[in-house]
């Protein structure tokens, strides 16, 4: 293993810098609880299982120039791109939770996800553990990184960044669109009622003010939010494994796109 290493040891670098830059910004895997010589272990076995596959790219530059550094920064970079897309399809579960959390009365409820590494609502941190757990259930680390990773690195290098950088762009744009839409097409179910409720609270208070309905709807939002995502929670875990599916398509379009122009 070390001699394969040390006889290809620019090569195996550029590998292993792709490799560790889409594990620091992966959802799960960039954590504070995965301590940094874990990454760097998983990043360098993982950069050793690629190194054959990757070995008929065909680098052919001197590893002590500047075209090499060069090399690794648009490796890092495309690393930083594919982990960067990932957390893009995790957010679009946390955006989901974010709509309705202050419409059933959890609008004080901000805590720190460690996850996704921001301020969070309960409900958006909830409906992200529960993409995690599909997304570790279905395979989608394999996915990524036998699917995603290997055939990135059969397909284009660095140097398809500077050649290709229109497709990226686009890539990163409509994955951005498609965070708001997915995000709020999951959440209009509970929103829309919610509001319904809202709205025939409003109402029974003006016709009869001395019901005091506007002290009972915060208590009856908050049964109907959770009683209205027990029964969606199945229909709601078919499309977070349906966006993962897409998620999955785009970057071998891309990677597909972008190898047949090199």
């Amino acid at each position: 293993m070390l001699d394969v290493i040390v006889s290809n040891a620019p090569i195996f670098l550029l590998v292993a810098v792709r490799c560790f830059a889409m594990i620091q910004t992966l959802p799960l895997l960039s954590g504070t609880s995965v301590p940094r010589v874990a990454r760097i272990a998983l990043a360098g076995y993982l950069a050793f299982l690629i190194l054959p596959r990757a070995l008929t790219v065909g680098w052919n530059v001197d590893a002590y120039s500047l075209q090499y550094l060069l090399l690794l920064i648009g490796e890092g970079l495309i690393g930083i791109i594919i982990g960067f897309y990932v957390s893009i399809i995790f957010s679009t579960f946390s955006s989901a939770g974010q709509f309705f959390t202050y419409q059933m009365g959890f609008g004080a409820s901000q805590v720190y996800d460690a996850l996704s590494k921001v301020q969070n609502p309960v409900m958006g941190q909830y409906f992200n553990l529960i993409a995690m757990l599909l997304f570790l259930q279905s395979g989608g680390f394999q996915k990524l990184f036998l699917g995603g990773v290997l055939r990135s690195f059969q397909s284009f290098n660095a140097y398809a960044l500077v050649t290709h950088r229109d497709d990226f762009l686009n890539f990163l744009i409509t994955g951005l669109t498609h965070l708001f839409l997915d995000g709020m097409l999951m959440a209009l179910p509970i929103v829309g009622t919610l509001f319904l409720i809202s709205v025939c609270m409003g109402i029974l208070s003006k016709a009869a003010p001395q019901m005091n309905l506007l002290s009972e709807g915060l208590p009856i939002t908050i049964l109907v939010a959770f009683l209205l995502i027990m029964y969606l929670m199945p229909v709601l875990c078919e499309a977070f494994l349906a966006i993962f599916d897409q998620a999955f398509i785009n970057i071998e379009d891309l990677i597909t796109q972008v190898g047949v122009k090199i």
